[in-house]
């Protein structure tokens, strides 16, 4: 009996079917546009396929794309002709029926990175706080801090919105 041909890159299509969702929301918290969400996802995958990394299981992997991707989108918020400010132009609507979520996501998404992406980290891909600190090569109490000062610009962003 022949064994099944498998092409160079399976590895690659697989991780794309699993991850590929996830590295694109995560994208588009850093970026804001779905263009470019769509770019730094795509650049990821074909990172992926240059290095080859072997990795130790899935969440090695999965902690691997993260940390690229978000590398990425630093770079190009880091780039000279891309304003640092995320506007929501272009952003997909998120589907729900609870309109203080989409607010909340809406906050969110207009907090500097370095908040976003703990936030995000956090509370929508339900990552723990040592695993945040691992994927973004800083320290739990700097993953805790973020964390704490996202929440407090979250608290009074909500408050100064509610009519008094």
């Amino acid at each position: 009996m022949q064994q099944p041909m498998t092409r160079p890159g399976n590895h690659v299509i697989q991780s794309y079917e699993v991850y590929a969702e996830m590295l694109y929301r995560i994208a588009l918290v850093h970026l804001g546009s779905r263009q470019d969400a769509e770019e730094a996802t795509q650049d990821t995958f074909i990172k992926l396929m240059e290095k080859a990394p072997v990795f130790k299981d899935d969440e090695h992997q999965k902690a691997w794309l993260i940390r690229v991707i978000t590398n990425h989108c630093k770079n190009l918020l880091g780039r000279g002709w891309r304003k640092r400010e995320v506007k929501l132009e272009g952003v997909e609507p998120v589907t729900s029926d609870n309109p203080e979520e989409l607010a909340i996501l809406q906050l969110v998404l207009a907090l500097p990175v370095k908040y976003k992406a703990v936030i995000h980290l956090y509370y929508y891909e339900d990552y723990p706080i040592q695993e945040i600190s691992r994927i973004l090569q800083i320290s739990e109490s700097a993953v805790k801090m973020r964390l704490q000062r996202g929440r407090q610009l979250l608290k009074l962003e909500l408050e100064g919105a509610e009519p008094e």
